[in-house]
């Protein structure tokens, strides 16, 4: 804050209450008195004589008081003290004892007097229902003035207009809605110091209001409070519960909606988790009461109704067990749930009944571990499957990201300008990251200024991002894509200065990257409007085979297309990129795509290593004259020779020749006269192998020679064993 609130005069209360005489009830006197004088009104007798004829300081003296102090013009003094005497008359009691529906009255039909009269209840009766009268912007800035000065009061709403307008906000948001929430803010804790002002102020205040712009206004004041130190952090919606269905606990044993309650209040999960399993564990209260009435509360639970429980949830189908008056209403009625779903659901029971009997609200009757494990029949169906964004699909998401105008994203204005409640730079550095950084949307909206740094390599800058503390680990450091750098350092040359915020996570007052009006980058904000935007500038349907496209599925598909790369990142370097604690949730993100394992697939040449290409020479001249029993047409090339055996592929020697009768030796005089044939068909035949043979072919001698002498003992198509030829070949030597 600045120096000029503070150079005002210090503020006190301008009347005490206790230095006047607060009977409630008037005297018989007085009241003969007013009903005497008054009674001049109605012949035209002016309210300054009349006042005149009634001697009664008791009544007038604490009027004159705050009209003296609210600088109330002389001429209007006597018409609203004489105003003030006739329903005191009239109610034959002093306006100390006034009820708060009196005032109200009183005050709504007084006309163009309201505000002065609302001070009256103000100042000297502490009225604090001023926000039962109607118009009650206008009617608390100008209470506040009248009550805490014109000065203090403009001094106090320049100094925040001044503050919220370096933070981005809009010239009328600064200097027109959030004064005059703020003068409802400085009534209602009766100080016009904002050192005074209690985050129980703002939520009474919030309680009173219903508007989004009442709530916006409150939430821009609760910034300054927070960035002059004045209360810890900023609220940005207040504590309130929305969207509960007033049928929820209906048909429910009271005992059991105690407990779930209980279990809500205390449970160390977070307030969106607490928030979706309460409101199955209803659903399981609902269930518990349509069959089994006399089990009332979870202290009377055991293994046999845990295990009925489990058989219903695998059973269960979308909108089984919701309340009548309201609930899930949607296509899928009726659906059975798919195995992630009961899985959850599996998990929410089991968890309740652990922490239940951990915390000793209920007997440990059963083990919740063993009587609430899934099927196998349901987890077995359960794995991996990211919903990777299609490589075409996603080039043009990065096309339109990299080419995002104000018109893609903002609105058109009435004087034709476009209206983007971020700035332009922001909303492209939001998307760069989105694109390059391979984020969770928490971490994207944690992110702090400084996150990028620079280093040289050589010839080229690398980029590296820091990633703050996260959802399975601490904080990390990570390369990223220059362009999504680049795109930070953009924004942050523009960023107006913001004051630190609490990072939830850590407890530590940070400097937000993403944040704008004391705002941080609202939790939806990347689902519910910056991707249908490029979608819709991409020309793409905002749903693909695999669902919705959401700000998570671009980390599925940023690693993905990683480990696929030309030169693709292993495993643990993916890991260690991500952020994952263990190597199992980096499986559930890469995913081998089919291309990539068509190509794999086919340089391993698995068909091909099994297969050998032999040459086959056929005699087409005996085929055309007929063949004898005793001829051969059909020549394998052995490289050594040739085997005229027909079913050469079927032969167990084929790969290691034991020469028998049906080999014709290269030198010899028949292999001479074969390629000296002129109508020869040459071709090549593809002979699938064994694995001894494929081991005996890449491994070289010794895995021949192992080859040989497995088969020394098996015949050849001739008859006789290799063993054998080879015994009489020996023979025929000596």
């Amino acid at each position: 804050m600045s120096q000029t609130s503070r150079s005002l005069p210090p503020w006190v209360w301008p009347v005490k209450p206790e230095q006047y005489d607060r009977t409630p009830d008037l005297r018989t006197e007085e009241i003969e008195l007013l009903r005497d004088n008054l009674r001049y009104l109605k012949k035209g007798i002016h309210a300054c004589e009349v006042l005149a004829k009634c001697d009664l300081p008791r009544l007038l003296r604490p009027l004159e008081d705050v009209c003296s102090h609210t600088r109330l013009h002389e001429k209007y003094r006597p018409s609203l003290k004489v105003l003030m005497l006739s329903e005191m008359a009239a109610r034959a009691r002093t306006f100390w004892g006034w009820s708060e529906e009196e005032w109200i009255e009183i005050t709504k039909n007084t006309g163009h007097e309201k505000h002065t009269v609302a001070v009256f209840a103000y100042l000297l009766c502490g009225f604090n229902a001023l926000h039962k009268f109607g118009r009650r912007n206008f009617l608390f800035h100008g209470i506040a003035r009248r009550v805490f000065g014109q000065e203090r009061i403009a001094a106090l709403s320049g100094e925040i207009r001044d503050m919220l307008l370096q933070w981005g906000y809009r010239s009328r948001m600064a200097s027109v809605y959030v004064p005059r929430v703020l003068c409802e803010v400085l009534v209602t804790n009766r100080s016009p110091h904002l050192e005074d002002i209690t985050v129980e102020v703002l939520k009474a205040v919030e309680r009173r209001r219903s508007s989004p712009l009442s709530t916006y206004c409150l939430s821009a004041l609760s910034n300054v409070l927070a960035g002059c130190g004045i209360i810890s952090a900023g609220i940005v919606r207040l504590d309130k519960r929305k969207g509960e269905n007033p049928h929820s606990t209906e048909e429910i044993p009271e005992k059991w909606v105690q407990a779930v309650r209980y279990w809500h209040e205390n449970s160390t999960h977070s307030r969106k988790v607490r928030n979706a399993n309460y409101g199955f564990l209803l659903r399981i209260g609902r269930w518990l009461s349509a069959k089994h009435p006399g089990i009332e509360g979870p202290e009377q639970w055991d293994r046999k109704l845990a295990v009925e429980c489990m058989t219903m949830i695998t059973n269960m189908r979308c909108g089984d067990w919701r309340p009548n008056g309201g609930g899930h209403v949607g296509t899928k009625v009726g659906q059975p749930l798919n195995a992630h779903t009961k899985l959850h659901d599996y998990t929410i029971v089991r968890t309740f009944f652990r922490e239940m009997q951990e915390w000793g609200r209920i007997p440990p009757r059963f083990d919740p571990y063993r009587s609430f494990t899934p099927p196998r029949s349901v987890s077995a169906v359960v794995g991996s499957a990211p919903r990777v964004i299609a490589d075409d699909v996603w080039a043009k998401l990065v096309w339109a990201g990299l080419n995002l105008t104000s018109e893609d994203v903002g609105r058109e204005r009435s004087d034709g300008g476009i209206y983007t409640f971020y700035p332009l730079e922001m909303i492209r550095a939001v998307a760069l990251v989105w694109f390059f950084a391979g984020l969770r949307s928490d971490e994207i909206r944690r992110l702090r200024v400084g996150c990028i740094r620079w280093q040289q390599k050589e010839t080229a800058k690398v980029c590296f991002l820091d990633v703050p503390v996260h959802k399975t680990g601490t904080a990390f450091t990570k390369p990223v894509d220059r362009i999504a750098g680049e795109a930070i350092n953009a924004w942050e040359k523009v960023r107006p200065p913001q004051p630190k915020l609490c990072d939830p996570k850590t407890g530590e007052m940070v400097d937000f990257l993403f944040l704008y009006r004391m705002r941080q980058l609202a939790t939806n904000y990347l689902n519910l409007h910056l991707i249908p935007r490029l979608c819709r500038k991409a020309g793409i349907p905002q749903h693909d085979v695999r669902g919705k496209i959401t700000s998570h599925r671009a980390r599925s598909t940023i690693a993905t297309q990683l480990f696929n790369a030309k030169e693709p990142m292993s495993l643990f370097e993916l890991q260690e990129w991500l952020g994952h604690r263990m190597p199992l949730s980096t499986q559930r993100y890469a995913k081998i795509t089919p291309t990539k394992l068509m190509k794999s697939y086919s340089d391993a040449g698995y068909f091909a290593r099994n297969l050998r290409a032999i040459e086959v020479l056929i005699d087409q001249d005996k085929i055309r004259s007929g063949l004898r029993p005793e001829e051969a047409w059909k020549f394998y090339d052995l490289g050594h020779g040739y085997c005229t055996y027909d079913f050469f592929d079927q032969c167990p020697h084929r790969m290691a020749c034991a020469k028998c009768s049906f080999y014709i030796p290269k030198p010899s005089t028949a292999s001479v006269l074969l390629e000296g044939k002129s109508n020869l068909l040459r071709m090549r035949q593809e002979i699938p192998l064994s694995d001894a043979e494929v081991t005996a072919l890449d491994d070289g001698v010794s895995a021949l020679n192992s080859l040989l002498v497995r088969l020394e003992n098996v015949p050849t198509p001739a008859g006789p064993t290799p063993l054998q030829i080879r015994g009489e070949s020996e023979r025929a030597a000596d």
